[in-house]
């Protein structure tokens, strides 16, 4: 696990030292252990590494044999061993033990198709002197992420936001498109980040360019919903037990001590019973609980630890969120809507006292059908069999209701079809809101980009058309990695921590998407096979309680401590003066939630964009946080 940054100048211009090093010194939290730079012709590479297989040999930037090819590599590839033997039975020569290495001899006999055989975590950028040739590359799911600008004869990338934004010629101004997205969806979309001209590699892509013509993105991945209604139940459920522990044993590769993140929900639980199948020692596990009734979870992560003897450590949160936050502000990089991220962040934090690598749940949701959401999605299609336009009529209706009225925004709903109605459920702010929520000149821009545009486009017919396989494909495009993986990378990485998620290893999603509607989504039993998969080595009262999710009382910290420091910044001359809010409006919306009606995410999103705003936007380039890494410069090559 690394981070990840590289400059390319296609007209040779000379790349200085300091440069690629600042780059590398604004992602210390990524690769604590050393730092390591490749300088060239008008081409500089750079990872900050946080050593997890090869510990004494696995510096990079790595090169082939004839240092023609050079690669920086951010993850963990799980098949290496196997693709070592052939590479070497191939006649290639290995100077380390470690995954990266294989990739580089790999592109050298595949090219870029390289990616087609890798399983596993990755996002890397290979530059092929040869030919001048620069690779960029990310996992099939989105799980590391990869940042890139071009302009002029310059291209750039990192894993982060913040090492591009070390660069002098980089300019800061906000994406609407991206803010647009954010507000409506909670964080910003796949292929933009939230400055403008500044853009993410997407999931399931590679990117080459050679010389100053752009990068050319093609899409080697997809993953396809197709039923095998063929196979028995029974054979899918022990398909699915055996995939689970081939997954989970091929992401405990490692040559520093692992663990596993246990909140008690099912799928960190299958996790955690697997590792304890296959680990020789007990398996150490950490969870979070609150103070506030409602939110705790630690009885039911208790629950698993003693029923598979694990060493378990957690602790009850009773966080001074204002301490924190700028802490967030910095790792998370961007605005960001999801409060989950707090807890997150704290239970990496206690996980990073004793590990180096964490095993996660995540996945399980997206590829067994396990969200609440998909139940209320298959009630409300009985709403397309009201004509439509009496759904319009009623839509209208609410359109005239007062914001905030009773009964308006199910009026709005109940007037929406198929992925539309899906869409809506997820969104935080409507358009007429963010009109109301931003002067003029931002909410102009803002409105010159359509969020839910490209969103829908990700309801692709897949499965035969069969619903909920296109829901389930919608949120493995879009929230899964916007959201989820977003949130433990940034928060993990914030104490040096590397996870790994085993449920989202491309065989297994591949398997999950053969299983058939009906043994995903039974009736009201969300991962109706997955909870089957698991009767009998789960206790039964994880299996069957109800889902409760990442929660966070935020709503009632907005009504504490937390209000006072949300309006010092939001209503402050320098949010004003910065012309984006219209604080009139954000002074309703405290007052609405002061009265009982629960907008803490609202408020939230608002707050994390004003932070970003103040770090990265309105203050001098961003310091890069430093310890005291071992360094190791790897001379330019002719």
């Amino acid at each position: 696990m690394c981070g990840i940054a590289g400059i390319v100048r296609w007209d040779r211009a000379t790349v200085f030292e300091h440069e690629i090093r600042s780059m590398c010194g604004a992602m210390v939290h990524r690769g604590p252990d050393e730092e390591g730079v490749y300088l060239g012709d008008g081409v500089a590479l750079g990872m900050r590494r946080l050593s997890i297989i090869d510990l004494d040999n696995g510096q990079q930037p790595i090169c082939n044999e004839d240092a023609s090819v050079w690669i920086v590599f951010n993850g963990e590839i799980y098949n290496y061993r196997e693709l070592r033997a052939q590479l070497e039975r191939n006649g290639h020569t290995f100077r380390t033990a470690s995954d990266t290495e294989t990739i580089v001899h790999l592109y050298e006999d595949v090219g870029a198709r390289v990616v087609d055989y890798l399983r596993g975590m990755f996002a890397f950028a290979i530059w092929d002197t040869r030919t001048r040739r620069l690779l960029l590359a990310r996992d099939r799911l989105g799980i590391k992420p990869l940042f890139f600008s071009e302009r002029d004869d310059e291209l750039v990338f990192a894993s982060e936001l913040k090492p591009i934004l070390q660069l002098s010629t980089v300019e800061r101004s906000v994406s609407w498109e991206a803010a647009s997205h954010l507000f409506t969806f909670l964080a910003t979309p796949s292929s933009q980040s939230i400055v403008d001209g500044i853009r993410k590699l997407e999931p399931g892509r590679i990117a080459t360019a050679v010389g100053n013509c752009g990068l050319r993105i093609e899409r080697y991945w997809d993953v396809d919903f197709v039923p095998d209604e063929a196979t028995t139940e029974d054979a899918i459920v022990e398909r699915l037990r055996e995939l689970l522990v081939e997954s989970v044993t091929l992401h405990r590769i490692s040559d520093v001590p692992i663990g596993a993140f246990l909140s008690g929900g099912i799928d960190s639980s299958a996790v955690v019973a697997t590792m304890a199948r296959v680990a020789p020692d007990p398996v150490k596990t950490f969870s979070i609980g609150f103070a506030e009734a409602g939110y705790d979870e630690l009885a039911h992560a208790r629950e698993v630890a003693a029923a598979f003897g694990t060493d378990h450590y957690d602790l009850v949160l009773r966080p001074d969120v204002i301490q924190i936050v700028e802490d967030l502000t910095w790792y998370l990089d961007e605005p960001f809507g999801d409060t989950s991220a707090i807890p997150t962040y704290m239970v990496s934090k206690l996980a990073a006292e004793h590990v180096k690598v964490v095993l996660s749940g995540d996945g399980g949701d997206e590829l067994f059908a396990g969200y609440e959401k998909y139940v209320v999605e298959s009630r409300e299609r009985r709403f397309d069999k009201i004509p439509a336009w009496l759904r319009r009529a009623g839509g209208a209706v609410g359109d005239a209701m007062r914001d905030g009225m009773r009964g308006r925004r199910f009026l709005q709903h109940l007037a929406l079809d198929g992925p539309a109605r899906y869409l809506d459920a997820s969104t935080m702010f409507t358009r007429d809101q963010m009109r109301r929520l931003f002067h003029d000149d931002a909410f102009d821009e803002m409105s010159r980009h359509d969020p839910w545009r490209a969103s829908l486009a990700a309801f692709a017919p897949t499965g035969g058309g069969e619903w909920l396989a296109a829901v389930q494909h919608h949120d493995l495009q879009t929230y899964l990695p916007l959201d989820i993986l977003t949130k433990v990378d940034r928060m993990t990485m914030a104490h040096s921590i590397e996870a790994r998620p085993p449920l989202l290893d491309h065989k297994l999603v591949e398997f999950a998407a053969t299983i058939p509607a009906h043994m995903r989504l039974r009736g009201g039993t969300t991962k109706y096979l997955l909870k089957r998969a698991m009767r009998g080595i789960l206790p039964d009262a994880i299996i069957d309680r109800p889902k409760h999710g990442f929660a966070v009382p935020l709503a009632r910290w907005f009504r504490g401590d937390l209000s006072e420091f949300a309006r010092d910044l939001l209503l402050s001359d320098t949010c004003r003066q910065r012309g984006f809010f219209n604080t009139k409006y954000i002074e309703t919306l405290f007052r609405q939630h002061d009265r009982g009606r629960d907008l803490d995410l609202q408020l939230w999103t608002i707050l994390s964009f004003e932070l970003w705003c103040r770090r990265f936007l309105d203050a001098p380039r961003a310091s890069a946080r430093r310890s005291h890494p071992v360094t190791t410069l790897i001379a330019e090559t002719a």
